[in-house]
């Protein structure tokens, strides 16, 4: 039995859609590249302001915590 030539059309515009796909995400790549490239370089020695002044180690409680036991202690 010989089949239906259907499937043959819906693989190859499958296939044609995948090959579109592929140099779209090839040509995003390519511009990000560049535009990485083209970007001035980043100051390492600029501290992140979120970390700025953490220490290695266990942290100090943060004073809204003492607050909250203090304030509990005088209500129980």
């Amino acid at each position: 039995m010989a089949k239906n030539s259907k499937p043959t059309s819906q693989k190859r515009a499958r296939e044609k859609a995948r090959i579109d796909r592929q140099k779209e995400k090839e040509a995003r790549r390519l511009e990000a590249k560049e535009r990485k490239a083209a970007a001035p370089p980043r100051d390492s020695a600029a501290e992140d302001p979120d970390l700025a002044g953490i220490q290695l180690g266990p942290q100090p409680r943060p004073d809204w915590l003492d607050d909250e036991e203090e304030t509990e202690d005088k209500e129980g």
